[in-house]
């Protein structure tokens, strides 16, 4: 290993705050490329994915979606004694996959790239400088070429009456929980509320109730992917209140024992014109907040959006310097940590181009130039059935004005969803843009659908016209011929017209 922790320096090319995976990976990018680097963390390199959230969530989902397959599959129901998973087994299990809350796998993989740990709480305190301190102690470091920023987000309290002294789980509590509450209300909608409602359920929650305001669930989806979700979570014995805002939130006994323990006594949660539900914990999943407070941006005059983001351009540098960069969740470009990732492989190229005083290549589809944010970047929710989507819906190409077609159908009839589960249940659409003939967005929703979206986002990148697309041939049998029905679909349509 050549990098340390806590050098006794104060100068390095390249300063990284925050070490989750946006700050590894520029780190890693600016170390090959031959700059010093510092990075700086508070917590656990390794950040909010790898500890409390994208790791930790799959871990439990992953078993859960097994349990449910070979439930659905003649040969092996029959092997299946109980509907739920082994809880004990599982949570241990995501514990080996989060190593215990250990951080030396990711420190080890920067110091043997030659990147420099401090660890401590940074701000910055002027041009490329980063003021850190730790345990009373405070130093301030330069970086002679750039400064990057990634600090991530928080989980969001709404001011919902008598909730934040209820102390509510949050997402850290549900993805680190330590023993399977009896009762759960989750508020929330959304990925998160969707993901924990179905890994809840699954590890043993006898009584869980969803309860938003919204009229469906994952509302920034195509409409049909909230409604399958609501279908199965239904059927799977989960209440989902719709349209029914939490008026009120109390405990009598309050109780945190830490992240992912009991929070206290019962909880009742006010809902809707005054009804009440008593569980063991409620669970806040309303979206997250970016932590742009206290990091020193005033002391380089940058502000924030009205919602917190730092805004940046396409090379991630904040506008009005050549040396600041915000990347992953602070910059709300998209809150997703292979975003976050991508971010980091344009900020790595442009700062190594501009250390070297090599111009920014403008070419399309060029290193240094973000284009994936703007319309392809894919998310997977990992809930069951899972919902793959990339790209615009169709109500977001309609509102840009783009001269859409649609095209969409239920899995049901494809050889390869029939083999998957016995009761397959899933729908597809593509969004094409009819002007130019190419792929803007597309939605799967179905068991074992995330397979799907990397050729989806490939389609949409690279703008690949759905004339091409017919030739890709898929594998037969796998529920990938879903796009030979669609594309055909289209095509006879186009040819009746």
């Amino acid at each position: 290993m050549t990098g340390s922790i806590n050098p006794a320096r104060s100068e390095w090319d390249v300063v990284v705050v925050g070490g989750a995976p946006p700050g590894e990976t520029i780190s890693l990018y600016s170390s090959q490329a031959g700059l010093s680097v510092a990075l700086v963390e508070q917590d656990r390199v390794g950040g909010e994915c790898l500890f409390w959230a994208c790791m930790p969530s799959k871990a439990m989902l992953l078993p859960v979606q097994a349990r449910n397959l070979a439930v659905d599959t003649p040969g092996m129901r029959q092997l299946v004694n109980d509907r739920r998973v082994d809880a004990e087994a599982v949570l241990a299990r995501r514990d080996e996959i989060t190593y215990n809350h250990d951080d030396k796998q990711s420190v080890d993989l920067m110091l043997s790239n030659d990147v420099d740990v401090i660890r401590g709480r940074a701000r910055l305190a002027g041009p490329r400088m980063v003021e850190v301190s730790d345990n009373g102690r405070t130093r301030e470091i330069t970086a002679r070429k750039a400064v990057v920023i990634s600090p991530g987000t928080d989980a969001a309290v709404p001011p919902i009456p008598g909730l934040a002294e209820a102390k509510p789980w949050r997402s850290r509590d549900v993805t680190n929980m330590h023993e399977v509450p009896r009762r759960v209300v989750v508020i929330g909608g959304g990925v998160v509320a969707c993901e924990a409602a179905t890994w809840l359920r699954g590890l043993g929650v006898e009584e869980l109730t969803l309860v938003f305001p919204g009229e469906r669930l994952l509302g920034m989806k195509e409409p049909f992917a909230g409604e399958l979700v609501h279908e199965a979570f239904v059927a799977d014995g989960i209440t989902v209140r719709t349209g029914t805002p939490v008026t009120a939130v109390s405990r009598d006994q309050v109780d945190d024992r830490g992240i992912g323990r009991s929070h206290g006594g019962e909880v009742t949660v006010t809902v809707g014109e005054g009804e009440q539900i008593v569980a063991d914990e409620v669970l806040v999943a309303t979206g997250r907040v970016p932590n742009s407070r206290e990091i020193g941006l005033e002391t380089v005059g940058v502000e924030t959006t009205d919602r917190g983001f730092v805004e940046v351009d396409d090379h991630m540098t904040v506008p009005g310097t050549d040396w600041l960069y915000v990347l992953g969740d602070l910059n709300g470009r998209a809150l997703l940590t292979h975003m976050g990732k991508y971010h980091a492989r344009i900020a790595g190229e442009v700062i190594a181009a501009r250390a070297a005083g090599r111009p920014l290549d403008e070419r399309p589809y060029n290193p240094y130039t973000d284009l994936a944010d703007k319309d392809g970047a894919p998310q997977v929710v990992f809930c069951d059935p899972e919902v793959a989507s990339v790209g615009l819906t169709e109500a977001e190409a309609l509102d840009r004005e783009i001269p859409v077609e649609v095209v969409e159908r239920d899995f049901a009839g494809i050889d390869g969803a029939r083999l998957a589960r016995q009761h397959y249940v899933g729908r597809a659409k593509l969004v094409v843009d009819n002007a130019r003939d190419t792929l803007v967005g597309a939605t799967f929703v179905g068991p074992g659908v995330s397979e799907l979206l990397h050729a989806a986002t490939v389609a949409v990148v690279g703008k690949v016209p759905t004339s091409a697309l017919r030739h890709a041939v898929a594998s037969f049998p796998t529920i990938s011929e879903i796009w030979l029905y669609l594309l055909e679909e289209l095509r006879a349509r186009r040819a009746a017209a």
